[in-house]
């Protein structure tokens, strides 16, 4: 069987949504990557929040089902990465303008200020 075949008809392989959901998650990224480009001000704190939690919990889940699913462990890493990296743009940002550490998660909650 040649290695085409072997991927085509994997449990993980295209005929599964054990490969297209994880493909289609890509566009997660790409859009996390997009906004890398966004003024800091912008950005959802909680929406970052939310997929850096998600990719934590699925990078994870990914090792433990069986079939184990790479692909989707590869998709789920990025995104905690991308939404990580904008949390910390959001921090560096809020520090600049003079908030302290109860501030900042508060502006990453709640999308407030302490003021």
């Amino acid at each position: 069987m040649s290695a085409f075949a072997r991927f085509l008809n994997s449990p993980t392989g295209p005929k599964t949504v054990h490969f297209w959901a994880p493909t289609l998650k890509w566009g997660l990224v790409v859009a996390g990557l997009s906004d890398t480009q966004r003024p800091v001000h912008k950005l959802s704190g909680t929406q970052n929040l939310s997929l850096l939690a998600t990719g934590l919990v699925w990078t994870r889940w990914s090792f433990v089902i069986k079939p184990k699913n790479y692909l989707l462990a590869s998709v789920n890493f990025f995104l905690t990465l991308t939404a990580g990296y904008q949390i910390s743009r959001i921090v560096r940002f809020r520090s600049a303008e003079g908030d302290d550490a109860k501030g900042i998660l508060k502006y990453i909650i709640d999308g407030q200020t302490s003021e």
